[in-house]
């Protein structure tokens, strides 16, 4: 219907005027569409009062609040572009992202000024620093002008191509991408959740992945002005108060990470409260390991909706379908909004069943990366198609099955194998509660297999038998060489295991 974020507010706020959009429950605050087009016009006339520009970046470096999403949202309605930032970025990245991104303001949470003002006294720009408390309940009360000189017309004109988001990729090679999405771009993510899930004005959202993460703003934020619904933002994602918050404000949909999924299976069930108004769990940000969807499905009988997406495609890409006869487990689905196609090294089309790099194209893409025209040209082809740096195939049915990452692909000897499929066979294992398999130097192979194992808890080192349980089920050949235990894998803000960064952490403990 509209292609920019403003549209979208205005008509909600235009037709729908009191109905809820956002929900804090830490704070007690809830907010209307007529609530955030009026704190999206004083927030355009605050930044007016300090000097930036529309156009201009406007960063965060906040948890999940009322505020928070007032800013994000309030931001790009006013012809800004949002860099959002990953509070578990490393200092030096933190420092890179805040000189890169051009930014002249920044608004950040109180708990978040100490690593901010250390990281800005390295800075070599002039940054503005706006302290928030995240559930205020006043919006910016160190505003400067009155909200009627913005209501007068003096918005700037917002078009499809208006950057609406920076967002900087997790860098676990080198240093982080900032990825350029237009209005069109996150307005096209929300329009693909909206219609995949065939959500209406009457649905409501559980929304525990963090504001800084493309899944969140896309899935949970942006999506809920298209179709007219709304979102419960508590501060984190908690196994103890989740199922407790889906009951309490009857939600009908939840959108979790595996890594969640996880945590939820291992933690007590539903504490027989009433989520009957629960339509469906959506998936996303990581394969689901099939073992975990099933023993999902069984314990909670709530359905998974798998799918998948890229910070570079505004999120979601593909999707199973609604129905629940229709959906395929272990794979994200089929395309849904945007085309894809699998090429083999030669840019050749590859049959179904045949893996090779995973392609995509249509509105959700990005436009660029940030100040990098060389990356940008790599990634796209010609007619306009993302290489996606992933594996994969498509069955004949049009479903995707994903295989790996090309840069995390193991070469033993010359074969390829994904550590996917080793990982998936490990998580089988009544002992494993997480597993990631990564390829290691070895002097006869090329490459080796580590299995980077986290155990259940009270379960002691048991390598002989895990690497028993291997043979048997994956092979000699495929069977890790190495088992090393840790306490826990690291992750990005999506809860995807850093197979890459897991590799730095090894060698530096070694």
């Amino acid at each position: 219907m509209f292609n920019t974020l403003r549209a979208y507010v205005d008509y909600q706020a235009e037709t729908r005027p009191e109905a809820i959009y956002l929900i804090a429950p830490e704070a007690g605050l809830s907010m209307t569409f007529a609530g955030l087009k009026l704190a999206s016009l004083r927030l355009s006339n605050y930044l007016a009062s300090r000097g930036i520009t529309p156009g201009e970046k406007v960063a965060l470096l906040m948890h999940n609040g009322f505020q928070t999403c007032r800013l994000f949202i309030g931001a790009i309605y006013g012809g800004y572009c949002v860099t959002p930032i990953n509070l578990l970025a490393h200092p030096l990245q933190l420092e890179y992202v805040l000189e890169h991104c051009d930014a002249r303001i920044i608004f950040a949470a109180t708990e978040q000024m100490d690593k901010l003002r250390s990281a800005l006294t390295r800075v070599n720009r002039e940054i503005i620093r706006v302290e928030c408390a995240i559930d205020a309940r006043e919006f910016l009360p160190q505003e400067q002008g009155t909200v009627a000189a913005v209501e007068q017309g003096t918005l700037a004109e917002v078009t499809a191509e208006n950057p609406a988001l920076l967002m900087y990729t997790s860098g676990t090679t080198g240093k982080p991408k900032g990825v350029v999405l237009s209005n069109l771009a996150v307005i096209s993510g929300g329009k693909f959740v909206s219609a995949a899930h065939q959500l209406c004005s009457a649905d409501r959202v559980l929304a525990t992945l963090p504001l800084y993460h493309i899944n969140a703003q896309i899935v949970t934020a942006i999506s809920p002005l298209v179709h007219g619904g709304s979102l419960v933002l508590p501060h984190r994602f908690s196994t103890r108060r989740f199922w407790e918050l889906v009951a309490l404000y009857r939600c009908t949909w939840i959108n979790l990470v595996p890594t969640m999924i996880a945590y939820l299976l291992e933690a007590n069930g539903c504490n027989q409260r009433n989520v009957s108004a629960l339509k469906f769990c959506r998936s996303a940000s990581a394969p689901l390991p099939p073992s975990q969807h099933r023993a999902f499905e069984e314990k909670f009988n709530i359905g998974v909706i798998e799918t998948m997406g890229l910070t570079e495609t505004a999120a979601p890409c593909f999707s199973n379908p609604l129905e629940p006869a229709s959906r395929k487990i272990g794979s994200p689905g089929k395309p849904f909004g945007s085309e894809a196609k699998i090429i083999d090294a030669d840019g050749n089309i590859l049959p179904p069943e045949v893996p090779g790099e995973i392609m995509v194209r249509g509105a959700n893409l990005m436009s660029h990366y940030y100040k990098d025209p060389v990356q940008t040209a790599k990634a796209f082809t010609r007619d306009g198609w993302l290489h996606t740096g992933d594996l994969g195939y498509l069955d004949h049915d049009g479903f995707l099955f994903v295989t790996g990452r090309l840069k995390e692909l193991i070469i033993k000897g010359g074969e390829n194998i994904a550590p996917r499929e080793i990982d998936e066979i490990l998580i089988r294992h009544p002992a494993v509660l997480e597993a990631a398999a990564v390829g290691i130097p070895d002097p006869h192979y090329g490459q080796e297999i580590m299995a980077c194992i986290v155990l259940r808890p009270e379960q002691g080192s048991c390598e002989n038998e895990l690497r028993e349980y291997c043979i048997k089920e994956l092979g000699t050949y495929k069977t890790p060489a190495r088992f090393h235990f840790l306490a826990e894998l690291p992750k990005g803000p999506s809860g995807k295991v850093q197979r890459l960064k897991l590799l730095e952490c090894l060698s530096q403990s070694a």
